[in-house]
C-alpha cells in the first residue's frame, strides 16, 4: 500500500466526522440560506488568506534532507495566490460586506485551525502541514462543486457568487493527483506518521468550522438545533 493510500485509510473515520456536520448534510439536501453561505465564505476567507504564508513558512522550516520539496511548495504558492480575493468577490456578489470581512476577525474555530497549522510547522514537523492540504483539497474535490450547485439552485445567486467554490473544486481535482504523487515520495516513517496525525486533527478542526456556522432557518422560522456550535 502506498503512503497516500495509507493516509486515506487512516483518516477515513475522521473525514466522515467532518462530512457529518449538520450544515454539510443539510446543504447536500438543498437546505441552505444566504446567511449560512456568506458565513461560510467569511470563515473561508480567514483561513485561505493564510495559505500562502503557511506554504512559505513550511518551506522555510524544512531541514536540508527535505530540500527536494522546495520546488513543489513554490508551485503551490504560485497556484494559491489570490484565492482569498475570489472569496471577497463572492461575498460582494451575495450582497455582503467584503470590506468588513477583510478587516474583521475569524470565528474561533477557524482561528484555532490556522493557529494549529502554524504551530505544527514551527513546533512539531513542517511536513505536518501536508495534513491540512489533504483535508482542504480532498474535501473541496468531493464537496465544492456539488455544494455550489445546490446553493445556487436554492438561492438563485449569480455565477459570480461561486468563483471560490467552483474554481477551487476544479483546481483541486488536479491538485489531488499531484498531492498523491508527492505523498508517495515521502518515505520516512516519522514524517508519514506526523502527516497522518496532522490530517486527523485538521479534519476535526475544519469540521468545527462548519459546526460553528449558522444553520438555515426551519419552516417555523427557528434555527435548526442539530448543530453542535453557533456562529462566533
Amino acid at each position: 500500500m502506498s503512503f497516500y493510500e495509507n493516509l486515506l485509510k487512516q483518516t477515513a473515520d475522521a473525514r466522515m466526522g467532518l462530512l457529518s456536520a449538520p450544515i454539510i448534510q443539510g446543504c447536500l439536501r438543498g437546505e441552505v440560506s444566504l446567511s449560512s453561505y456568506v458565513a461560510f465564505l467569511r470563515e473561508a476567507y480567514h483561513h485561505v488568506r493564510h495559505t500562502v504564508p503557511l506554504l512559505k513558512a513550511c518551506k522555510a522550516a524544512l531541514p536540508e534532507r527535505q530540500a527536494w520539496l522546495h520546488a513543489p511548495l513554490d508551485e503551490y504558492v504560485e497556484e494559491e495566490q489570490g484565492h482569498d480575493g475570489w472569496i471577497l468577490d463572492d461575498i460582494r456578489a451575495c450582497g455582503g460586506d467584503a470590506d468588513a470581512v477583510r478587516e474583521g476577525l475569524p470565528g474561533h474555530a477557524a482561528e484555532v485551525m490556522v493557529a494549529y497549522a502554524y504551530d505544527t510547522i514551527a513546533r512539531r514537523n513542517p511536513l505536518g502541514f501536508f495534513g491540512m492540504v489533504h483535508v482542504l483539497e480532498g474535501t473541496s474535490v468531493s464537496l465544492a462543486l456539488l455544494a455550489a450547485d445546490q446553493i445556487q439552485m436554492s438561492l438563485a445567486l449569480p455565477d459570480s457568487a461561486f468563483s471560490y467554490l467552483r474554481s477551487h473544486g476544479t483546481l483541486d481535482q488536479e491538485h489531488t493527483a499531484h498531492f498523491a504523487m508527492l505523498m508517495d515520495l515521502i518515505e520516512d516513517p516519522e514524517d508519514q506518521a506526523d502527516i497522518v496525525h496532522a490530517a486527523r486533527a485538521f479534519f476535526r478542526l475544519y469540521g468545527d468550522v462548519f459546526r460553528d456556522l449558522p444553520l438555515p432557518l426551519t419552516s417555523d422560522g427557528t434555527a435548526d438545533q442539530a448543530s453542535t456550535g453557533a456562529a462566533s
